[in-house]
């Protein structure tokens, strides 16, 4: 397979990916979109942190992330509270109904996942697993004029 070839499957597979994820998050928990499962997972991770911090974290537009933590206000999964070093600035966190909410469906993810691989060699998921981390920790491109 060529080089290009290769980046075509890629790219197709990942779309593929995509899909599947958003789809088994609906799942998972009906309430509960991919997003916004990614966002209570940066939350707890992070242990708190703003809203704007969030939208820059996933290169998200503020308004996508602003009706995102609404919906989890509304349904009592996240809270906010003051920023002690800055009283002007909200700081969202997990509610206890949050972290349950993303245990669940942590750990139904996480069974789904080693279903799905279950039949793999541990080779073969060890380089799967560097690939994901390689493919993931690209910064981006280069701002201009850089």
């Amino acid at each position: 397979m060529e080089a290009a070839d290769a980046v075509e499957t890629i790219q197709r597979e990942m779309t593929s990916f995509a899909r599947r994820a958003r789809a088994s998050a609906g799942r998972l928990h009906p309430e509960l979109s991919l997003v916004s499962y990614t966002l209570l997972g940066h939350l707890e991770e992070s242990d708190g942190c703003r809203a704007t911090d969030l939208a820059a974290h996933y290169a998200l537009d503020k308004s996508t992330v602003s009706r995102q933590v609404a919906a989890l206000e509304r349904a009592d999964l996240i809270g906010r509270r003051q920023d002690p070093e800055d009283h002007r600035v909200q700081v969202l966190h997990l509610t206890d109904a949050g972290r349950r909410i993303l245990a669940q469906v942590t750990e139904s993810r996480r069974a789904a996942f080693h279903e799905r691989l279950a039949e793999w060699p541990p080779g073969d998921l060890e380089r799967f697993a560097e690939y994901l981390v390689r493919y993931n920790a690209w910064p981006g491109p280069a701002p201009d004029g850089d």
